[in-house]
């Protein structure tokens, strides 16, 4: 952010907007700046609480708290300055105030003089649109996270405070789970894991950083963030897509970039409901150890107008502030379904929001894996399919016989059940059809009626639930075999137990 500062102020633009939520730190960058520029201009920063604050002495003029006289003072003095008023934007509500700002900015042109704007939220007024340049503040990066904690780590070894027991790569493993939280978030991160440790620092210290960031999502009220314990092997059959899913296990690694490999960008995952798609979302994040976010398309849209796009805006930044991370978009045609039609329906609210996420899919730098679930592909967009959004299009069809025997050990051993106590083999030949959803509920039903005459469960309990149940593949017959024909030339299958059609 320093050095794009510093070009904007040598070449005169005057007003700046400098968009974080870390004051203290912006406030400290500028400071350098001002000192390392030949020019040795004075930084004074004001706020409506204290008025002008000389950055350098911490001389305080309490007099001009009111944002026009504040304004009024900096037009009439000539003198090299970075002014930098801070939470200024409330004020723009007064047209007086922003009037203001448009003859200030054409004044400080001719001077060695810039205003810097800073706030943690972005609010321009249409009439300053033109004046004004925003900056966007970066959240610290990985040496900077590694630096604080190596000298926190330095700290509380001399004072004793707490046993270090962190080797090299647990200490890497730390920093970059602090990826995302500011400094003061990542030292008060650090100070709690050392507290629940029981004033030990070691390799879990990473865990406990990691779920501070649970506060980012919960504030940010777009996105879910998942406690997930599933794994792999909870995931009955799909064999090809958990081969190609553990061979890039250590992708986000630096080993990985070393080697010359590219981040994984995501997958998208179409598949019959039910077939255990957002199940594998949730052990792929797991298998990762990286943190599960969840998008609601639809918490996107809002009524006003801008603000939908602004929200798709606000989610990818709070999601590329904790990367590495996973980014789970389920059922994002029902999401999007409204695009074809978005000029009539919206006024283009949906097609803009559809067309950032593409973008956003296509050009992302930050290590998100994004996987994408669907169930029904005749309302999937074509540029979602478009090669380059997407790793890979992994087709989950229905499991077969194999499969099925796998997914009833599976939710027998989640029951605390023995799978050698039951016929497997006969519940596999009579779930023909029966997607892993509904091989659970079988499982389910089962226990019920066991439980409901008082005895333990047996094989013919599960097969009577199978002998009434319709599955849904019987149902939707038409759209399922739509779907596989669809998946023919257009989706890797993801068992390689698939039949096409």
């Amino acid at each position: 952010m320093r050095q794009e500062l510093d070009i904007y102020i040598r070449a005169r633009y005057p007003l700046l907007y400098v968009v974080t939520a870390e004051e203290e730190r912006a406030l400290a960058e500028i400071q350098k700046l001002a000192d390392e520029s030949k020019t040795r201009k004075q930084v004074i920063a004001w706020s409506c609480t204290e008025g002008f604050v000389n950055q350098a002495s911490g001389r305080k003029d309490p007099a001009k708290r009111d944002p026009l006289v504040a304004l009024n003072s900096i037009m009439e003095d000539n003198t090299p300055t970075l002014v930098i008023l801070r939470d200024f934007h409330p004020f723009f509500e007064n047209h007086e105030i922003v009037r203001k700002l448009r003859d200030l900015a054409q004044a400080l042109q001719k001077g060695h003089r810039t205003v810097i704007l800073l706030s943690p939220v972005l609010r321009i007024p249409p009439e300053l649109e033109k004046e004004i340049t925003v900056i966007d503040f970066s959240l610290p990066n990985e040496a900077e996270l590694a630096d604080l904690y190596e000298r926190a780590v330095q700290t509380l070894e001399a004072d004793g405070k707490a046993r270090i027991q962190l080797d090299r790569r647990e200490r890497e493993r730390l920093a970059k789970a602090a990826l995302g939280l500011t400094l003061s978030e990542a030292e008060k991160a650090l100070a709690k894991a050392v507290i629940m440790a029981g004033g030990r620092l070691d390799g879990h210290a990473a865990e406990a950083v990691t779920a501070e960031k649970k506060q980012i999502i919960r504030k940010s009220g777009l996105l879910e963030f998942y406690d997930t314990s599933e794994t792999l092997t909870d995931v009955g059959g799909l064999d090809v897509l958990k081969e190609w899913l553990r061979k890039r296990v250590r992708a986000f690694s630096a080993e990985a970039r070393a080697f010359g490999l590219p981040e994984p960008r995501g997958i998208l995952l179409v598949g019959v409901q039910g077939s255990g798609k957002s199940l594998m979302a949730k052990a792929v994040a797991n298998a990762w150890r990286l943190p599960l976010l969840r998008l609601d398309v639809g918490r996107l849209f809002a009524s006003l107008v801008g603000s939908s796009e602004e929200n798709l805006r606000t989610a990818i930044r709070v999601a590329e502030s904790i990367a590495p991370c996973l980014l789970w978009v389920d059922e994002i045609e029902k999401g999007f379904s409204g695009v074809g039609s978005s000029n009539v329906s919206d006024a283009g609210t949906a097609a803009r929001v559809f067309g950032s996420f593409v973008t956003w899919l296509q050009e992302k730098k930050a290590p998100v894996f994004v996987v994408a679930t669907a169930n029904l592909v005749d309302q999937l967009p074509p540029e979602l399919v478009r090669k380059g959004r997407f790793d890979e299009i992994f087709f989950v069809d229905l499991p077969m016989t194999s499969e099925r025997e796998d997914i009833f050990r599976i939710h027998l051993r989640k029951r605390n059940r023995d799978p050698q106590q039951f016929d497997i083999s006969t519940l596999a030949m009579s779930s023909e059809g029966l997607s892993g959803a509904e091989i659970e509920q079988a499982v389910v039903a089962g226990l019920y009626e066991a439980f409901d005459q008082g005895r333990p469960l047996a094989t013919d309990d599960m097969v009577s639930v199978l002998a009434e149940t319709i599955p849904l593949s019987q149902m939707m017959e038409e759209t399922v075999n739509a779907l596989r024909t669809w998946a023919k030339h257009r989706a890797r299958p993801a068992s390689s137990q698939t039949r096409l059609f």
